[in-house]
């Protein structure tokens, strides 16, 4: 898995040729989430 960034326990990752839209996930501990490139919107 590609990682972006790390920072106070946040990992940004994001995955070549994963579903569409675009999109990157960010994870801390056991919580993760979904951010659209596009349009922002954040689904956990």
């Amino acid at each position: 898995m590609p990682e972006i960034s790390r920072f106070l326990g946040i990992i940004i990752r994001m995955y070549l040729r994963e579903h569409a839209p675009p999109h990157f996930h960010a994870e801390y501990g056991e919580y993760e989430i979904t951010v659209d490139i596009r349009t922002g919107v954040v689904t956990w």
